[in-house]
């Protein structure tokens, strides 16, 4: 039992144990707080109320004060402090949305401390109180909060019951820091959502001042603790300090256009003042950090143990080879008999090995030292991945890069080739008539980097063309391949043409060609369609979200879902994927231009209005507008499952942004003459992504339309389109031979001495496998994607759970549920897609059917489910 306390209101009274609950007006109700860890995003503050039968007026509580007995449960962070006793308590203060009408002023707030009373079985501790509100005090629109413990905890959710019109809740899902860290309450308003200028009177200064603290001042280094979104260019992804060859380039600014990242303010490197100094303090600020279940469920946890633990054990094992698969048996021994550890000592390798098996596919045999990799479900198939391809409808091919120093412009490519393999069933110019030639190009983007990419040992780069057939049964066929090197070390341009050819020599000059190809193609998928287009380009929209639209806004709760995590994951992503020397430098083909790479890309590339997946597939000529067509477009290619199922998606969500922006946006006018939204897209536009703010095909902002198509992209980006290039990784390419991350030897064609020419002859094979990954690369690799693919088990899938701030509107509650209704829908007609022996490219025999953009899946590598958020 708890002692009573003194107080700082004079009407509050407090008085335990509680026995009985209290009288609220005409009701019974009570208040719980739980501030718990182990939920789902963390602690939970809820209140129960149980109404009387007898309730009749809705206006009784203005006109009397009515105890309030307060039940709360609390899980703090763990703490290993023998000061921070389990007894000290949590100080609420109630704010009410009016001004007094005599004064113009705020009213005095009401406090109520609560107190330890007990222990659930969970561990939960129960804290209770009672407090009484006075007359007049009007309708709760925020809560003061002070935890005087000596640790944070992770507060869920405030849910005051008890009022006649109903429960008021407050969705917090938030670190709260000590009393002792910051004397500095934190504010959580209620869930009602209002514009800037509907927001009741006494609510108007904190919504300011909350805005003005979550903006800062530009200065300083950032805290932990902190809570402040502000803009940096990527210049900590380098680290001169330590080394000089890991100096690496500024990316944001005029020489290498970039989005803009979170500010952390860290000291600069002694040796480059443009850049931050390297340090452990990745900081986001501190709502965007994992709550505590987060932290240690599945995906999360197997990140930080590969990238901390495992990986860094296996490179220290390995660093002494470099060595290929000696042939294809040991490659596939990698997922039937595994790598045997058993002539590595190292005790950190085997405890390593351990922790990663237990949260992912992979499997460690202790006894045996044995590390097994799950096999892939297209172990069997040979097939092209989320290539970047676009309908080509000129000829012949061209470049816009400069003759006269990268050499001759004409292709290898001729129509005569082409024809040749199409096999005399149309022309050229036929065929481009009808739509049949595609094409996969990273000419251009990567020949600048060849001769770059060439001193760094181990790898090599051609700038590369890939022309293909639509078949009769709807699917790509290969036709020829294009490697080119530019002019350097004093020899000429060097460049040739490789078609599938049927006789030896040919077949696997074929396979060498188609090597390098799929090396390029995995390097553009992780650095720009993944990583640039998902995670880079989302950071600025979340970053000028929290500036300049207020928690109570309809517009950041509708977004706020989109944006959980990824501030964190992205920290994450500069500390160990990234940077130099990180996972994507060491395994994929452009080494340390990896991220500079990406910035080229971004440059040349990226536009906000291409990312709506309507106009992307428009733009690369994969469909047209079509209004009679579903969806408003026809498809180039008819059995296109990424683009039949992300139409669906599209759509759906489309559809849910509409009745959600047209209900709080009736008039056109309200869009256009509203400061906060029109703040937050200028400053994403002209801050955010500054390097592209004079760019013409920015949307304009004036009417629910505009919004409407905007918040579309932005939604489709976070859920859609980062499900369809990350969960689907290990699946497609886990077995990496189908998608080689390196090409580790040039072409034998190519200025090749007669002693290369005959080894490629007698053992065309061994140079294939001198072409692959090396065995440390490839597992690096395998394990990489493994991780990112997994899902969560507290994974919140897109439509699945609906906020609780949409609830709180009838009208957005029925539009939430139509759009969860229409996901559901979607994964029975991705079923049904699958199961049909029309779309060869779904189903088949060794095709693995198309289920990437399932909105719903179970946790772990399914190759399936839509999360809300880029969260992995």
């Amino acid at each position: 039992m708890l002692k009573p306390q003194v107080h700082r209101s004079q009407s509050l009274k407090t008085q335990f144990p509680l026995s009985k609950p209290f009288l609220y007006g005409n009701g019974h109700g009570f208040l719980t707080i739980q501030s718990s860890p182990s939920l789902r995003r963390g602690p939970k503050i809820r209140v129960g109320f149980s109404p009387s039968k007898s309730i009749k007026s809705v206006a009784s509580y203005a006109k009397k004060s009515c105890k309030v007995e307060a039940v709360v449960t609390v899980k703090p962070a763990v703490s290993t402090s023998k000061e921070d006793k389990f007894s000290e308590s949590i100080l609420l203060e109630l704010v009410s949305s009016e001004l007094d009408p005599k004064t113009g002023l705020e009213k005095p707030k009401i406090e109520c401390y609560v107190y330890q009373a007990g222990t659930e079985k969970d561990g939960h501790l129960k804290y209770e109180s009672e407090f009484e509100i006075p007359p007049g005090f009007g309708e709760v629109g925020a809560i003061f909060v002070e935890n005087e413990h000596h640790k944070e905890m992770y507060l869920k959710d405030i849910v005051l019951d008890g009022f006649p019109n109903g429960p008021v809740n407050l969705t917090c899902n938030s670190w709260l820091h000590s009393k002792s860290d910051n004397e500095q309450k934190r504010v959580f308003f209620t869930n009602k959502s209002y514009l800037p200028a509907v927001t009741p009177n006494g609510l108007k200064k904190l919504r300011a001042e909350e805005l003005a603290t979550l903006r800062g001042n530009g200065q300083g280094e950032r805290q932990t603790q902190d809570r402040i979104y502000d803009y940096d260019v990527y210049n900590d992804l380098g680290d001169s300090d330590r080394d000089s060859e890991l100096a690496r380039p500024v990316l944001g600014g005029k020489e290498n256009p970039y989005p803009r990242r979170c500010r952390t303010g860290r000291p600069r490197c002694n040796t480059d003042p443009f850049s931050e100094e390297r340090s452990s303090n990745f900081y986001v600020p501190r709502d965007e950090a994992f709550s505590e279940i987060k932290q240690t469920t599945f995906s999360v946890n197997t990140m930080y143990a590969a990238l901390h633990t495992l990986l860094p054990a296996l490179e220290a094992e390995m660093s002494h080879t470099d060595q290929r698969f000696p042939n294809f048996t040991a490659i596939d021994s990698l997922f039937t008999e595994g790598v045997n550890f058993s002539q590595f000592k190292t005790k950190g390798l085997q405890i390593a090995a351990g922790v990663i098996s237990i949260l992912t596919r992979l499997i460690f045999d202790s006894g045996k030292d044995i590390l097994r990799f799950k096999t892939p479900d297209t172990i069997e198939r040979d097939k092209f991945f989320c290539l970047r391809i676009y309908d080509y409808d000129e000829w012949p091919l061209k470049t816009a890069l400069d003759p006269a120093i990268y050499g001759p412009q004409e292709s290898k490519i001729t129509v005569e080739l082409i024809e040749k393999e199409i096999g005399g069933i149309m022309t050229v110019e036929e065929a481009i008539k009808q739509k049949k030639l595609f094409i996969l190009d990273y000419h251009d983007l990567l020949l600048p980097y060849v001769e770059k990419v060439r001193q760094i040992k181990g790898t090599t780069l051609y700038g590369s063309r890939t022309v293909f057939l639509l078949t009769p049964s709807g699917t790509l066929r290969p036709l020829a391949i294009e490697l080119t090197r530019p002019p350097m070390d004093g020899k000429p341009q060097w460049k040739e043409a490789y078609a599938p050819g049927w006789q030896s020599t040919g077949c696997w000059l074929w396979k060498l060609a188609k090597a390098h190809v799929l090396a390029n193609d995995s390097g553009y998928h992780q650095l720009v369609s993944h990583w640039l287009r998902s995670h880079c380009c989302t950071e600025p929209y979340i970053i000028a979200t929290n500036r300049q639209l207020s928690v109570m806004h309809p517009i950041y709760r509708l977004l706020h879902p989109h944006f959980r995590y990824t501030m964190k994951i992205n920290a994450l992503a500069r500390q160990v994927l990234v940077n130099a020397e990180g996972i994507i430098e060491s395994t994929f083909a452009p080494g340390k231009y990896s991220i500079e790479l990406s910035s080229v890309a971004y440059d040349k590339q990226w536009r906000f209005d291409y990312q709506a997946l309507p106009k992307d597939l428009i733009s690369r000529g994969m469909a047209v507008e079509d209004p009679g067509a579903p969806h408003g477009l026809k498809l180039t290619i008819e059995d296109y499952p990424f683009a039949n199922d992300g139409l669906v998606l599209w759509d759906a969500i489309k559809q849910w942004v509409t009745d959600y922006v047209n209900h709080y946006y009736p008039e056109a006018s309200l869009v256009e003459s509203k400061k906060e939204l029109q703040a937050w897209w200028t400053e994403i536009r002209t801050v955010g992504h500054g390097d592209k703010k004079d760019e013409p095909w920015w949307p304009v902002l004036k009417t629910p339309q505009d919004l409407i198509d905007i918040i579309t992209t932005i939604v489709w980006v976070t859920s859609g389109h980062h499900a369809a290039v990350n969960f689907g990784q290990y699946t497609y390419a886990g077995y990496f031979p189908n998608r080689p991350t390196v090409a580790r030897i040039n072409m034998p064609t190519e200025d090749a001495s007669e002693e290369q020419w005959k080894f490629f002859m007698e053992k065309p094979e061994d140079a294939l496998l001198n072409t692959f990954p090396s065995q440390m690369q490839a597992m690096k690799v395998m394990v990489i994607l493994d991780v990112l693919s997994n899902h969560s088990p507290d994974e919140e899938y897109l439509g699945q759970d609906m906020e609780p701030a949409w609830g709180e509107d009838p009208i957005i509650k029925a539009a939430f549920e139509k759009f969860s209704g229409k996901l559901k829908e979607l994964e029975g007609i991705i079923h049904e897609r699958n199961a049909d022996n029309n779309l060869k490219n779904r189903n088949g025999a060794g095709i693995v059917p198309y289920e990437l953009l399932k909105p719903f899946s179970e946790p772990g590598v399914t190759g399936k489910g839509v999360p809300y958020s880029i969260s992995i």
